[in-house]
């Protein structure tokens, strides 16, 4: 690590991003699995669209890719239709 006291500035930011994001994305990875061990599609439906909030939160934050978020909505939507 560099001595310049912006470098150490930018790690010490760069490590909270890390945690911040971690924390969302762990956080949302727990909720889309409870959500997929729901059985009833009464709960499943009424938590479906907090999950998928949460997900494009992480995409439009850059911590999961645009088309990775399109894919889990589009698997939760699809259980959800399978559930009825």
């Amino acid at each position: 690590m560099a001595n310049h006291s912006a470098t150490k500035k930018d790690v010490r930011q760069a490590s909270k991003r890390r945690d911040r994001n971690r924390y969302y994305g762990k956080t949302t990875r727990n909720a889309i699995r409870d959500l997929k061990t729901s059985a009833e599609k009464k709960g499943y439906e009424e938590k479906l669209p907090d999950v998928i909030s949460m997900i494009d939160k992480l995409a439009k934050r850059g911590i999961i890719h645009k088309n990775k978020a399109a894919n889990l909505k589009s698997k939760l939507v699809k259980k959800a239709t399978a559930l009825a």
